[in-house]
């Protein structure tokens, strides 16, 4: 098989041989896959994957047909449509990965939608659902709401009764997010406290998803008492000087999470979670994927470029059959 390898921090293509399942494994003939900042990192030697996953090899979710399927595989079969997240080595003509980590792709979605599905939705419902226990009524910011994993929580929050409020420093790149269902917007600037205590009439925004990091003192004063704010990226900066007197008097919870770096019980949790909870959505017409802008497998390293360069609102797809 064809597979794109990170060498001296460049992507090289590279033939390698076919996967074999283990027992309870499948292989899957790739069709699309989406393409996410973490494999920029990776590239650069920056986010290394997860041990006992190959590091040469980025891609983190996947869309295709399952071509073999191991002996003690009882729940997908050869030819099933199926999409999903791993730890790696999805840049790849073919992926081995556990069944119960596998979804099936909704129907109606060709591949290359699909595969715009896994990371962003699946991040999405935990920051918001799980780990900052939004709900129904409740606003919500999400900073920024102009990639993927933003678009996606734009849609889950209004489709699961949330108020989302979306922010970028360029309002102008909001327009995506607004078509799929963002209630307010807001300008990331050190008035942004002052912007959503005025949207939420002095309530404060419930949950915080963050995917930008450093400036938390001024979204933290727009985040309500005993508020959530969920961290799953650095966009901004690693480090950062807290006013803990100001966290502690407003009992205010902070988290981070990756996908990523889950145990595999976890990883199969979270598949669990989206056959029962977000495929009925798909199913529904609540939840739609994301726009996207597809890249042919040998334009990989295009595909990478245009996610450094460009404020295209959604998600990139790198695709080998139609």
């Amino acid at each position: 098989m064809r597979a794109w390898c990170i060498e001296d921090r460049q992507l090289q293509l590279a033939t390698l041989p076919d996967p074999e399942p283990g027992p309870d494994e499948i292989v899957v003939t790739v069709h699309a896959i989406g393409v996410n900042r973490a494999d920029l990192l990776q590239v650069q030697g920056l986010y290394p994957a997860p041990p006992g996953t190959d590091n040469r090899i980025p891609g983190l979710e996947y869309a295709g047909v399952v071509s073999a399927v191991g002996n003690r595989v009882q729940t997908r079969q050869v030819g099933d449509r199926v999409m999903g997240l791993v730890p790696g080595c999805a840049y790849a003509e073919q992926i081995v990965t556990y069944e119960r980590e596998a979804l099936p792709v909704p129907a109606g979605l060709d591949f290359a939608q699909a595969a715009t599905l896994p990371e962003a939705f699946l991040t999405a419902y935990r920051a918001l659902f799980l780990e900052g226990g939004l709900q129904s009524g409740q606003w919500c910011l999400i900073r920024p709401a102009t990639a993927g994993v933003g678009l996606a929580a734009t849609q889950l929050a209004k489709a699961l009764g949330a108020r989302p409020i979306g922010s970028s420093r360029d309002l102008s790149r909001l327009g995506t997010a607004r078509s799929l269902g963002l209630m307010a917007e807001v300008t990331d600037d050190l008035s942004l406290a002052d912007q959503l205590d005025t949207l939420t009439g002095g309530e404060g925004v419930a949950v915080v998803l963050d995917m930008v990091g450093p400036d938390w003192n001024t979204v933290l004063k727009g985040l309500r008492p005993e508020g959530t704010l969920v961290n799953i990226g650095l966009l901004g900066g690693v480090t950062t000087e807290l006013n803990l007197g100001n966290l502690l008097m407003k009992r205010q919870t902070l988290k981070s999470m990756t996908m990523r770096s889950q145990p595999l019980e976890n990883r199969i949790r979270m598949s669990q979670i989206f056959n029962d909870r977000l495929a009925p959505l798909f199913a529904g017409d609540q939840l739609s994927p994301l726009p996207l802008e597809t890249f042919d497998f040998a334009d990989a390293p295009d595909a990478h470029a245009h996610m450094r360069d460009s404020d295209f609102s959604g998600k990139r797809v790198i695709t080998i059959r139609a």
